[in-house]
């Protein structure tokens, strides 16, 4: 097979579903923006190099269907015949589509393409809008279509992870969050355009745009003012929103290249993928899904929790984080987890976070000048997926 370099990799910052910077901004513009933004800042690579689009998206419909993975490509303003597809891994449809645009160009199939993901919990919510669960296979095995949130208290109370250990990481990941954004640390971001509909007085709306910079979901908070938060998903539980991800809109893209494009173009690889696994587990207890996953592609790779210098695992809850935390022995390692904050403070956009934590792993890597990377998250349904990075 052929070398895949990775020569881009960007994100927008991250907003709150419905009261955050983006709750009048259509997802197709997000994810549009973010891979015509990648383009331009990859020096000698024009749109009319690309070949393919793979575009991750855990709810592909409304605003998000009829194959965004083709549309935005368009609306980017690329030219016709750079390809598009949607793939929906759910939580890990980001780092799906990035594995798949990698395996095209390892097999010849193409030179250019990306990898990316979207997601606007603002405009299609988690669930969908019409979800549709089988009436009979529902009955016998309700476990798959059952609340993330209830998942994540099943592991709380089945491994032991205690409200405090649980608050405690949350308020790590705020105060975490919050110094990479007041320094500057966050270099992955890209300053993306965002409208609000501004009413006039003759009782017509205009449409105005204006930048965002920075995720806007991050709150300075204790472990003390988190305990005062009421259980949010079962009476006499653990999970809190304050425990919890955010519900959250945002987009990424990374930009692969075969090695012998990026001799001819003259581009500069950044990173590449060294292996990706996935990996099922009891779909009631989603969440453990990292623990397994990690493992199986530090095999894949022939490495050890020790040859890795950056962890972004995602934290859909803080009850499952902590948990693969521990089960993987890295707890050692907790000043390479997560460096500058997870998904409690910068949001969990579904079908965006793989690709978004792509970006954030690379960049990361690039700031403690390390040279191997893990991205990992559990996935509803009962999976987990992980994938090995290196810097370059």
């Amino acid at each position: 097979m052929r070398d895949a370099y990775i020569i881009q990799s960007v994100r927008t910052p991250g907003c709150k579903q419905n009261k955050g910077l983006y709750n009048q901004t259509r997802p197709e513009e997000l994810i549009a923006f973010i891979m015509k933004a990648a383009v331009e800042r990859t020096k000698n690579l024009k749109p009319e190099h690309l070949d393919d689009v793979m575009l991750g998206c855990a709810f592909p419909e409304a605003e998000q269907g009829l194959n965004l993975g083709r549309i935005a490509p368009k609306m980017a303003g690329f030219p016709d015949k750079v390809s598009g597809a949607t793939v929906n891994r759910f939580c890990a449809s980001g780092l799906e589509a990035i594995a798949l645009a990698s395996i095209r160009v390892q097999m010849g199939w193409a030179d250019v393409t990306i990898g990316a993901g979207v997601e606007s919990m603002t405009f299609v919510p988690m669930g969908g809008h019409v979800p549709r669960p089988h009436p009979e296979f529902s009955r016998t095995n309700p476990d798959m279509y059952i609340s993330m949130g209830i998942t994540a208290e099943n592991v709380a109370s089945r491994y032991n992870v205690t409200r405090e250990d649980q608050d405690k990481f949350a308020a790590d990941s705020q105060a975490k969050a919050t110094k990479a954004r007041d320094n500057g640390l966050f270099t992955e971001i890209v300053p993306t355009p965002a409208v609000k509909y501004v009413k006039q007085a003759d009782g017509t709306y205009k449409k105005e745009q204006f930048i965002v910079q920075h995720d806007d979901g991050i709150r300075a908070t204790t472990a003390e003012g988190l305990a005062k938060l009421r259980p949010a998903f079962a009476a006499g539980g653990s999970v809190t929103a304050g425990n919890s991800s955010q519900t959250t809109d945002g987009a990424a893209a990374t930009i692969i290249a075969s090695k012998e494009k990026c001799a001819e173009l003259g581009l500069e690889p950044i990173a590449r993928l060294v292996s990706y696994s996935t990996i099922g587990c009891k779909s009631d207890e989603m969440g453990v899904g990292p623990r397994y996953a990690i493992p199986k592609v530090l095999e894949q790779a022939g490495l050890t929790i020790d040859d890795i210098d950056i962890y972004e695992i995602n934290e859909a809850f803080a009850s499952q984080a902590l948990y693969s935390i521990r089960e993987l022995g890295i707890e050692k390692y907790m000043d390479r987890i997560n460096i500058h904050g997870g998904a409690i403070a910068l949001g969990h956009p579904l079908g965006c976070t793989g690709a978004k934590l792509t970006a954030t792993c690379i960049a990361n890597l690039k700031a403690v000048n390390g040279k191997y990377g893990i991205v990992s998250m559990c996935i509803g349904g009962g999976m987990g997926a992980a994938a090995i990075f290196e810097r370059l």
